[in-house]
Parts: structure tokens; C-alpha cells; sequence
């Protein structure tokens, strides 16, 4: 990504993200470049580059909600940073392409970079600047609160299959939002939680399989999914279910 492309940190502002250690092969497999270890989510409506700082020296929460393909894609672009991944699921074969791109260790096993968890609660291994931590919350629709965000440079991003009621204190504690095509019952709902314009939860049952909003403080940010062939490779085409 060129140094003209835009950064928007979880509050909206634009941010510098923090610079990670990680081999070239795993970066050319599982990201596009981004300046100083931003993750970019895609094109704006100008067609520049849009990124955000995930990976943050502050506790974080994201909310994903939609398809299992957008959080998939995230797990691997946090991964090609160097981050350890933290997969705490009730599916966990739907969790096993990310596995597989991990790779494996020295010793022949599968590299624990990625580890997969069931949901209940555990000890997380401790995150640092140099080896930043993403817990993937895949709980359904009212996930509980199992790994929260305590510590700086751990993210804790909660996958929603719907919106639910029930969710709207996770969905409101988030710093950053990215929601998928929403129907017009979850749009409104979504409205309600965050106290949308109706424009802005009109758009959201017009976007496209490849499209996303990201959601904060004082952010909208309207963004189509980039998605390299390596990816594609991984995951398939985008889509917008799973």
C-alpha cells in the first residue's frame, strides 16, 4: 500500500499502526502490503486503499457481522503480522483453511501461531508489541464474554452470524464495527443499536457480496473487499455467507 493510503484507527482518526516481524513467504501468501503493518480491508469509494489499525497497545474489541469469509480473511491478515491467533468456536472445520495457512513448526506439527479453542474459558498467552494477539470469538449470535480484551496488543473480535437483540452490549462495547448486507429487520435493528440515520441502515441492505461498512466513534466508512489470489486460494471467492 502506497504512503498516500489512508489509516483510520478504531476511533475513526487517522493512526499509524505499529510495525510487526514476519517472514516474507507468510506475507506474500496471506496479504496484500499495507505502510507500517496497517491491515487493509479494501477500496474506498475513490478506489483508495482503506486500513485499520487491529492490532492496537490498548485492549480492543471488533465486532464482525455477517459471513465467516470477512472474519476468516482478518484471522489471516492479523496472522501475516506476526500475531498469534486465538480461534475459540463451536465449528471448528470451518476454522481449518486459516489452520492450514499457519503452516507448520519445526517439529513437523501444525504451527501454533494459530491454535483452536472451544468456548469456554482459558489462559491466553501473554501479548506483547513484537507478538501482538487476535481472539476470534465464534460464538453465535449472544456470545459470552470468555476472552475479553484486558491486556494492550490483544483484540478480541466477536463473530456474528445476525444481529440479535441480545447482542447489543457487545455490539455497542466494540470499538470497530464491520457489518455485512444486513435484511431490513436486522438494518433497522442495527439502527436502533447505534442510533443510525435511516440512509445509513437503508445502505446497509444494499450492499454487495464484496462490500462493508466499518463502524465507529464518528466513522462510516463505505469499503469494498480486496482480496488477493492467494487468498482466494484459501477461502474461495468472496461471499457474503458461510
Amino acid at each position: 500500500m502506497s504512503s498516500s493510503s489512508r489509516l483510520l484507527d478504531t476511533r475513526g482518526r487517522g493512526a499509524v499502526a505499529p510495525e510487526f516481524l514476519v517472514s516474507p513467504n507468510m506475507l506474500d501468501l496471506v496479504s496484500p502490503s499495507a505502510d507500517r503493518g496497517g491491515m487493509m480491508l479494501g477500496q474506498g469509494v475513490k478506489g483508495e486503499p482503506l486500513a485499520v489499525s487491529v492490532l492496537r497497545p490498548t485492549p480492543t474489541r471488533m465486532v464482525v457481522v455477517g459471513g465467516l469469509y470477512l472474519a476468516r480473511q482478518i484471522a489471516l491478515r492479523a496472522m501475516a503480522t506476526g500475531a498469534w491467533i486465538i480461534i475459540a468456536t463451536g465449528r471448528p472445520q470451518a476454522w481449518q483453511p486459516v489452520v492450514r495457512a499457519a503452516g507448520q513448526g519445526p517439529d513437523g506439527r501444525p504451527s501454533q501461531l494459530v491454535q483452536l479453542r472451544r468456548l469456554s474459558p482459558a489462559d491466553l498467552p501473554r501479548p506483547t508489541e513484537d507478538m501482538p494477539l487476535l481472539v476470534i470469538h465464534d460464538g453465535g449470535h449472544v456470545p459470552q464474554e470468555l476472552f475479553p480484551p484486558r491486556a494492550a496488543w490483544q483484540t478480541t473480535m466477536y463473530v456474528l452470524p445476525y444481529l440479535h437483540p441480545q447482542a447489543s452490549s457487545t455490539a455497542n462495547n466494540a470499538d470497530l464495527v464491520l457489518l455485512q448486507r444486513l435484511p431490513m429487520g436486522q438494518a433497522q435493528l442495527a439502527g436502533q443499536m447505534w442510533r443510525l440515520r435511516p440512509q445509513m441502515f437503508q445502505q446497509l441492505t444494499q450492499l454487495k457480496d464484496d462490500q462493508v461498512i466499518a463502524m465507529g466513534q464518528d466513522m462510516w466508512a463505505h469499503l469494498r473487499l480486496y482480496t488477493t489470489p492467494a487468498e482466494q486460494q484459501i477461502l474461495g471467492a468472496v461471499r457474503r455467507g458461510d
